[in-house]
Protein backbone atom coordinates (compact mmCIF):
# COMPACT_ATOMS: atom_id res chain seq x y z
CA UNK A 1 0.00 0.00 0.00
CA UNK A 2 1.20 3.53 -0.82
CA UNK A 3 0.78 6.56 1.43
CA UNK A 4 -2.52 6.40 3.31
CA UNK A 5 -3.67 9.75 1.92
CA UNK A 6 -3.03 8.61 -1.67
CA UNK A 7 -4.84 5.30 -1.20
CA UNK A 8 -7.82 6.99 0.44
CA UNK A 9 -8.16 9.37 -2.49
CA UNK A 10 -7.89 6.49 -4.96
CA UNK A 11 -10.54 4.56 -3.03
CA UNK A 12 -12.83 7.58 -3.36
CA UNK A 13 -12.50 7.20 -7.13
CA UNK A 14 -13.25 3.48 -6.89
CA UNK A 15 -16.32 4.17 -4.75
CA UNK A 16 -17.63 6.58 -7.39
CA UNK A 17 -16.97 4.11 -10.20
CA UNK A 18 -18.88 1.39 -8.36
CA UNK A 19 -21.92 3.66 -7.99
CA UNK A 20 -21.79 4.84 -11.61
CA UNK A 21 -21.26 1.31 -12.97
CA UNK A 22 -24.57 0.15 -11.50
CA UNK A 23 -26.26 2.44 -14.02
CA UNK A 24 -24.17 1.15 -16.96
CA UNK A 25 -24.07 -2.62 -16.44
CA UNK A 26 -21.83 -4.88 -18.47
CA UNK A 27 -19.54 -2.29 -20.02
CA UNK A 28 -16.82 0.16 -19.10
CA UNK A 29 -17.56 3.78 -18.35
CA UNK A 30 -16.73 6.94 -20.25
CA UNK A 31 -14.96 8.83 -17.46
CA UNK A 32 -13.87 12.46 -17.42
CA UNK A 33 -11.22 13.32 -14.83
CA UNK A 34 -11.40 17.09 -14.50
CA UNK A 35 -8.12 18.46 -13.19
CA UNK A 36 -6.69 14.93 -13.30
CA UNK A 37 -3.06 16.08 -13.49
CA UNK A 38 -0.47 13.45 -14.35
CA UNK A 39 -3.09 10.73 -14.59
CA UNK A 40 -2.17 8.26 -11.88
CA UNK A 41 -5.89 7.65 -11.25
CA UNK A 42 -6.73 7.72 -14.95
CA UNK A 43 -4.30 4.93 -15.80
CA UNK A 44 -5.54 2.81 -12.92
CA UNK A 45 -9.11 3.33 -14.14
CA UNK A 46 -8.13 2.34 -17.68
CA UNK A 47 -6.60 -0.84 -16.27
CA UNK A 48 -10.06 -1.59 -14.89
CA UNK A 49 -11.57 -1.35 -18.38
CA UNK A 50 -12.81 2.25 -18.49
CA UNK A 51 -12.19 4.92 -21.12
CA UNK A 52 -10.74 8.01 -19.47
CA UNK A 53 -10.28 11.59 -20.63
CA UNK A 54 -8.18 13.88 -18.43
CA UNK A 55 -8.73 17.63 -18.77
CA UNK A 56 -6.02 19.66 -17.05
CA UNK A 57 -4.50 23.11 -17.63
CA UNK A 58 -0.88 21.98 -17.18
CA UNK A 59 0.98 20.83 -20.32
CA UNK A 60 3.69 19.27 -18.14
CA UNK A 61 1.12 17.19 -16.27
CA UNK A 62 -0.45 16.06 -19.54
CA UNK A 63 2.97 15.07 -20.88
CA UNK A 64 3.44 12.87 -17.82
CA UNK A 65 -0.05 11.44 -18.38
CA UNK A 66 0.87 10.54 -21.97
CA UNK A 67 4.04 8.79 -20.82
CA UNK A 68 2.09 6.85 -18.20
CA UNK A 69 -0.44 5.74 -20.78
CA UNK A 70 2.19 4.64 -23.29
CA UNK A 71 4.21 2.76 -20.68
CA UNK A 72 1.06 0.95 -19.55
CA UNK A 73 -0.02 0.19 -23.13
CA UNK A 74 -3.22 2.15 -22.55
CA UNK A 75 -2.68 5.16 -24.80
CA UNK A 76 -5.87 4.31 -26.72
CA UNK A 77 -8.10 4.36 -23.62
CA UNK A 78 -6.48 7.28 -21.76
CA UNK A 79 -6.13 10.68 -23.36
CA UNK A 80 -5.30 14.15 -22.13
CA UNK A 81 -6.70 17.53 -23.14
CA UNK A 82 -5.32 20.88 -22.07
CA UNK A 83 -8.17 22.89 -20.57
CA UNK A 84 -10.20 23.46 -17.44
CA UNK A 85 -13.77 23.82 -16.22
CA UNK A 86 -14.17 27.16 -17.99
CA UNK A 87 -13.57 25.81 -21.52
CA UNK A 88 -14.64 22.21 -20.99
CA UNK A 89 -17.38 22.41 -23.60
CA UNK A 90 -14.80 23.32 -26.24
CA UNK A 91 -13.35 19.83 -25.84
CA UNK A 92 -16.04 17.43 -24.60
CA UNK A 93 -19.37 16.71 -26.25
CA UNK A 94 -22.59 17.32 -24.35
CA UNK A 95 -24.25 14.30 -22.72
CA UNK A 96 -21.30 12.02 -23.57
CA UNK A 97 -19.87 11.15 -20.15
CA UNK A 98 -20.98 8.50 -17.65
CA UNK A 99 -18.89 9.72 -14.71
CA UNK A 100 -17.09 12.99 -13.99
CA UNK A 101 -14.34 12.91 -11.38
CA UNK A 102 -14.21 16.44 -9.98
CA UNK A 103 -11.74 16.12 -7.12
CA UNK A 104 -9.95 19.19 -5.78
CA UNK A 105 -11.43 21.52 -8.40
CA UNK A 106 -14.19 23.60 -6.80
CA UNK A 107 -11.73 25.01 -4.27
CA UNK A 108 -9.86 26.82 -7.04
CA UNK A 109 -12.40 27.92 -9.68
CA UNK A 110 -13.86 31.42 -9.70
CA UNK A 111 -17.44 30.14 -9.74
CA UNK A 112 -18.10 26.63 -8.33
CA UNK A 113 -21.73 26.76 -9.46
CA UNK A 114 -20.76 27.46 -13.06
CA UNK A 115 -18.25 24.63 -12.95
CA UNK A 116 -20.96 22.20 -11.81
CA UNK A 117 -23.32 23.50 -14.49
CA UNK A 118 -20.69 22.63 -17.09
CA UNK A 119 -20.14 19.21 -15.54
CA UNK A 120 -23.89 18.60 -15.75
CA UNK A 121 -23.85 19.52 -19.44
CA UNK A 122 -21.23 16.94 -20.43
CA UNK A 123 -22.90 14.18 -18.39
CA UNK A 124 -25.55 12.01 -19.94
CA UNK A 125 -28.90 12.16 -18.07
CA UNK A 126 -28.60 9.73 -15.19
CA UNK A 127 -24.80 9.99 -15.24
CA UNK A 128 -22.81 10.60 -12.09
CA UNK A 129 -20.33 13.09 -10.69
CA UNK A 130 -17.93 12.57 -7.82
CA UNK A 131 -17.08 15.86 -6.15
CA UNK A 132 -14.35 16.09 -3.52
CA UNK A 133 -13.66 19.37 -1.78
CA UNK A 134 -11.57 20.47 1.19
CA UNK A 135 -13.48 20.54 4.47
CA UNK A 136 -13.72 23.86 6.28
CA UNK A 137 -14.17 22.38 9.77
CA UNK A 138 -10.96 20.38 9.35
CA UNK A 139 -9.13 23.57 8.40
CA UNK A 140 -10.52 25.30 11.49
CA UNK A 141 -9.32 22.43 13.66
CA UNK A 142 -5.86 22.44 12.06
CA UNK A 143 -5.46 26.18 12.63
CA UNK A 144 -6.58 25.89 16.25
CA UNK A 145 -4.23 22.98 16.96
CA UNK A 146 -1.40 25.05 15.50
CA UNK A 147 -2.23 27.88 17.90
CA UNK A 148 -3.49 30.25 15.18
CA UNK A 149 -6.79 31.00 16.87
CA UNK A 150 -7.53 34.19 14.92
CA UNK A 151 -7.27 32.34 11.60
CA UNK A 152 -9.49 29.58 13.01
CA UNK A 153 -12.15 32.14 13.90
CA UNK A 154 -11.92 33.73 10.45
CA UNK A 155 -12.39 30.38 8.71
CA UNK A 156 -15.26 29.49 11.01
CA UNK A 157 -17.10 32.70 10.15
CA UNK A 158 -16.65 32.45 6.36
CA UNK A 159 -18.85 30.48 3.95
CA UNK A 160 -17.91 29.09 0.56
CA UNK A 161 -19.88 31.89 -1.09
CA UNK A 162 -18.18 34.69 0.87
CA UNK A 163 -14.72 33.14 0.57
CA UNK A 164 -12.03 35.37 -0.95
CA UNK A 165 -9.56 33.06 -2.69
CA UNK A 166 -7.19 35.97 -3.32
CA UNK A 167 -6.58 36.56 0.38
CA UNK A 168 -7.60 33.25 1.97
CA UNK A 169 -6.31 30.71 -0.52
CA UNK A 170 -8.30 27.74 -1.84
CA UNK A 171 -11.96 27.70 -0.88
CA UNK A 172 -13.18 25.42 1.93
CA UNK A 173 -16.64 23.89 2.25
CA UNK A 174 -19.00 22.20 4.65
CA UNK A 175 -21.02 19.29 3.31
CA UNK A 176 -24.33 21.15 3.23
CA UNK A 177 -22.87 23.80 0.92
CA UNK A 178 -21.71 21.16 -1.57
CA UNK A 179 -25.07 19.40 -1.54
CA UNK A 180 -26.88 22.71 -2.06
CA UNK A 181 -24.67 23.49 -5.05
CA UNK A 182 -25.24 20.06 -6.54
CA UNK A 183 -29.00 20.28 -6.04
CA UNK A 184 -29.12 23.69 -7.70
CA UNK A 185 -27.59 22.22 -10.86
CA UNK A 186 -29.79 19.17 -11.33
CA UNK A 187 -27.95 16.61 -9.18
CA UNK A 188 -29.28 14.23 -6.57
CA UNK A 189 -26.70 13.23 -3.97
CA UNK A 190 -26.63 9.45 -3.55
CA UNK A 191 -23.61 9.00 -1.25
CA UNK A 192 -21.33 11.08 0.94
CA UNK A 193 -17.97 10.10 2.40
CA UNK A 194 -15.52 11.70 4.75
CA UNK A 195 -11.93 11.45 3.50
CA UNK A 196 -8.89 11.78 5.76
CA UNK A 197 -10.67 12.17 9.07
CA UNK A 198 -7.48 11.26 10.92
CA UNK A 199 -4.80 10.78 8.26
CA UNK A 200 -3.78 14.45 8.12
CA UNK A 201 -3.53 14.67 11.92
CA UNK A 202 -1.55 11.52 12.74
CA UNK A 203 2.24 12.15 12.75
CA UNK A 204 3.96 10.42 9.85
CA UNK A 205 6.55 9.05 12.28
CA UNK A 206 3.84 6.87 13.82
CA UNK A 207 2.42 5.69 10.51
CA UNK A 208 5.82 4.95 8.97
CA UNK A 209 7.52 3.27 11.93
CA UNK A 210 4.89 1.47 13.99
CA UNK A 211 4.31 -2.08 12.65
CA UNK A 212 0.84 -2.35 11.12
CA UNK A 213 0.01 1.31 11.76
CA UNK A 214 -0.47 2.19 8.08
CA UNK A 215 -2.96 -0.61 7.44
CA UNK A 216 -4.77 0.03 10.72
CA UNK A 217 -5.13 3.75 9.97
CA UNK A 218 -6.46 3.00 6.49
CA UNK A 219 -8.98 0.53 7.94
CA UNK A 220 -10.09 3.09 10.54
CA UNK A 221 -10.59 5.73 7.86
CA UNK A 222 -12.69 3.37 5.80
CA UNK A 223 -14.73 2.47 8.87
CA UNK A 224 -15.69 6.05 9.75
CA UNK A 225 -16.00 7.49 6.23
CA UNK A 226 -19.83 7.24 6.19
CA UNK A 227 -20.38 8.29 9.80
CA UNK A 228 -22.07 11.68 10.06
CA UNK A 229 -20.38 12.12 13.44
CA UNK A 230 -16.98 12.21 11.72
CA UNK A 231 -17.69 13.44 8.19
CA UNK A 232 -17.97 17.05 9.27
CA UNK A 233 -14.39 16.89 10.58
CA UNK A 234 -12.92 15.34 7.44
CA UNK A 235 -10.18 17.09 5.53
CA UNK A 236 -11.88 15.92 2.33
CA UNK A 237 -15.63 15.79 1.67
CA UNK A 238 -16.89 13.50 -1.10
CA UNK A 239 -20.34 13.73 -2.64
CA UNK A 240 -21.34 11.21 -5.29
CA UNK A 241 -24.34 12.57 -7.17
CA UNK A 242 -26.57 11.48 -10.03
CA UNK A 243 -27.73 13.90 -12.72
CA UNK A 244 -31.51 13.95 -12.65
CA UNK A 245 -33.02 12.22 -15.67
CA UNK A 246 -35.18 15.29 -16.27
CA UNK A 247 -32.18 17.60 -16.44
CA UNK A 248 -31.45 18.78 -19.96
CA UNK A 249 -28.07 20.16 -20.98
CA UNK A 250 -28.08 23.93 -21.21
CA UNK A 251 -26.50 25.75 -24.12
CA UNK A 252 -23.58 27.51 -22.44
CA UNK A 253 -21.95 28.38 -25.75
CA UNK A 254 -18.71 27.29 -27.32
CA UNK A 255 -17.90 24.64 -29.86
CA UNK A 256 -18.39 21.00 -28.96
CA UNK A 257 -15.86 18.47 -30.15
CA UNK A 258 -16.59 14.76 -30.01
CA UNK A 259 -15.17 12.89 -27.04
Amino acid sequence: MGPVRTELMWQAVVDAVEVASDAVPGEGLNVLDLGGGTGSDAVRLAHLGHRVTVVDPSPDALASLHRRGVEAGLEHTVRGIQGDAADLLDHVEQSSIDLVICHGVLEHVDDPGQALATVATVLRPGGHASVVVSGRNAAVTARALAGDFIAAQTLLGTTSTTWDTQTMGPRRFVLEEVQELLGAHGFVTVATNGLRVFADLVPSAIVDTEPGARDALYALERLVRTSSDFTSLSAGLQSIARLDLNSAPSDTGGKHAAL
